[in-house]
């Protein structure tokens, strides 16, 4: 008996051996290799041969180190990496000059469709990364075409390609996809979930808040029963967005942290530093900046190892609204026009939240001028989008400005844009 379990024991110590050096070979850490129900914590386990992977455990790790299952089990042949599997662990480490490099080499050793699709869609990421919605589009586009797939059957394409034409403006063409991908998903909750949480946020930029509000009031009932920790943070996070556009701002701070918590069990860095921004905006509409830049400090490595360059930009921008409540003035100033330079052109409603931010800065140092100006370029931004609570913010700071500069005509008449847009939605926005 006692060889036998010596025998378990090194077998567990060598499958565990291959592990590592695959995941090594591969450039990722432990946390980069987890996933949702397989931490890092428990990869280590099994690298120091205290724990041995079940078989779906073993075939998800092969499959993200592009090693065969045997070989992690046996020790049999190990599957040289290809080029393709190269760009997409590139892709993932966010190196996205070297994933681009490769993926361009993908496409021309392409051998077939399929090959080929996957080198596009992994530029169509690289481009939407790294702030260029409009060739990420088409990127995208140009995979559907080739495969001749419904966008639904690729979730993670899906996903990138409706977020990119919300970047772009195109609002209807980003709510057709999430709402095609909703339907192919009524088995699977998961994704459901998923892909409602995308629409509802859709939907609010689009103005359109009570059919956002019944497709998170859906959501929350069919991910209720769920136990994977990304759908359940979701589900939260469905349920602050939905809390917050009822004005019922503290249930909302209390179910983003719920969602935090969730996340932090994951280890996953990209996740925790959405969710760390998250909670501090709402933290920061409650008029509670400390705590704010507090959640922000703590995911600024987070969201500048993970985040695209847009991504980073929205992060600052919490950043900006925190150290100008905080009596910051000339450093948010500086953040929030940096954000500002990354944004436009490709974020349209997130630049001119920018400009709005950095009207009310310029205002508080008494440069009204200055601060008109950025105020009508927020606006003549976020007019293209339609109804939204930015716009409603930056018309009501522009005439505040224009009753302080003695414009009372120019301030009543933004204040009736402001009112216009409320009767165009048919209830207030604040």
């Amino acid at each position: 008996m006692a060889r036998k379990k010596s025998t378990h024991v090194d077998d567990a110590v060598a499958a565990g051996r291959r592990l590592r050096e695959a995941r090594e070979r591969a450039g990722l850490s432990q946390r980069q290799l987890a996933w949702a129900g397989c931490s890092a914590t428990y990869i280590s386990r099994i690298e120091a041969g205290s724990r041995i992977a079940s078989p779906q455990i073993l075939r998800e790790l092969a499959n993200r180190l592009d090693v065969s299952e045997e070989y992690l089990a046996t020790g049999a042949q190990l599957t040289p990496l290809s080029t393709l599997a190269d760009a997409e662990i590139a892709l993932r480490l966010d190196e996205t000059e070297e994933a681009a490099r490769l993926f361009e080499q993908a496409l021309k050793d392409a051998r077939g469709a399929t090959e080929r699709a996957r080198a596009l869609e992994g530029l169509g990421q690289v481009a939407y990364r790294s702030g260029d919605p409009a060739l990420g589009v088409e990127l995208f586009e140009k995979v559907l075409e080739l495969v001749d797939d419904d966008v639904s059957a690729r979730p993670a394409l899906a996903e990138s390609l409706a977020r990119a034409y919300a970047a772009l403006g195109e609002l209807a063409r980003c709510i057709a996809i999430l709402q095609r991908c909703i339907d192919a998903s009524a088995d699977d909750p998961v994704q459901y979930v998923r892909f409602a949480g995308l629409l509802g946020a859709a939907l609010t930029d689009n103005g359109s808040f009570a059919e956002a509000e019944q497709v998170l009031a859906r959501a929350i009932e069919r991910g209720r029963e769920v136990a994977d920790p990304y759908t359940r943070a979701r589900l939260y996070w469905s349920e602050a967005r939905l809390r917050a556009e009822q004005g019922q701002n503290e249930q909302a701070a209390r179910y983003l942290a719920k969602a935090l918590e969730i996340l932090r069990t994951t280890e996953d860095g990209y996740a925790i530093a959405h969710a760390l921004q998250g909670l501090a905006h709402m933290q920061l509409d409650l008029d509670r900046p400390h705590e704010a830049l507090e959640l922000l400090r703590e995911g600024h490595d987070l969201i500048l190892a993970s985040g695209t360059p847009p991504e980073i930009a929205l992060y600052r921008i919490e950043e900006a609204r925190a150290l100008a409540a905080l009596g910051e003035p000339e450093e948010a100033a500086a953040l929030a026009m940096a954000a500002a330079s990354e944004l436009r052109g490709t974020h349209q409603v997130d630049a001119g939240r920018s400009y709005v931010l950095l009207g009310e800065i310029f205002a508080g140092i008494g440069d009204e001028e200055r601060a008109q100006e950025l105020l009508e370029l927020a606006i003549e931004l976020l007019e293209r989008e339609g109804p939204s609570g930015y716009l409603v913010q930056a018309y009501k700071r522009l005439a505040a400005i224009c009753r302080k500069r003695g414009d009372t005509e120019g301030a009543l008449d933004v204040l009736e844009r402001a009112l216009s847009v409320n009767e165009r939605v048919g209830r207030p926005i604040t």
